[in-house]
């Protein structure tokens, strides 16, 4: 026979032990956002090349560590952060002159928070973590978001130019339209 305080003891403990049962089967319960397996695939980093004109910064993937737009240069395993970009029709700065090396995107860039790269699994996921942490309307950058010619009707790549203010020395994850350089590629 039990005793009263087995009894208070077990009922408390049975409770707890059901509310960490159902928190675990929602928690494993897949969601669309997780759906996909973690990237594997190297991808394409870029970072900041040079601070510009009216807090103006140029983004590209030359000099320094030199970046692969074909095959991706970071391995899917590694965390950087996303180079997150908002368009807006932002007019050229004056002492900005757009060409196809290095355009000009029209809008501001900003360096989300490090990510692995296997979180990474489709152009969708990486978009999310812009709007994530900058809010609607902001994407990941794309290799030829830079914007030259008139009326900035054509499109370049390698570099471009737009507004904002990106950390030193840091590689960002870029993505590629064209090329298997993305980490979910």
């Amino acid at each position: 026979m039990r005793s009263a305080h087995t009894t208070r003891l077990t009922k408390p403990a049975s409770a707890l032990a059901a509310a960490v049962l159902a928190t675990t089967a929602l928690l494993s319960v897949p969601t669309a956002a997780h759906a996909a397996p973690p990237a594997t695939h190297p991808g394409l980093t870029w970072a900041a090349i040079a601070q510009g004109p009216d807090g103006t910064v140029h983004v590209g993937g030359l000099g320094g560590t030199p970046s692969d737009p074909y095959r991706g240069d970071t391995p899917a395993s590694a965390v950087r952060p996303v180079l997150c970009l908002k368009v807006d029709g932002s007019p050229v700065p004056d002492g900005i002159t757009p060409d196809f090396y290095a355009g000009w995107a029209q809008g501001t860039v900003a360096a989300s928070r490090p990510v692995r790269g296997s979180r990474l699994n489709s152009r969708t996921a990486a978009d999310s973590v812009c709007q994530a942490e900058f809010g609607a309307g902001w994407r990941m950058a794309e290799f030829h978001d830079g914007h030259y010619g008139p009326d900035l009707g054509a499109t370049g790549g390698w570099s471009f130019w737009a507004y904002g203010d990106l950390p030193a020395g840091t590689r960002l994850w870029t993505a590629i339209n064209d090329q298997r350089a993305n980490p979910w590629d």
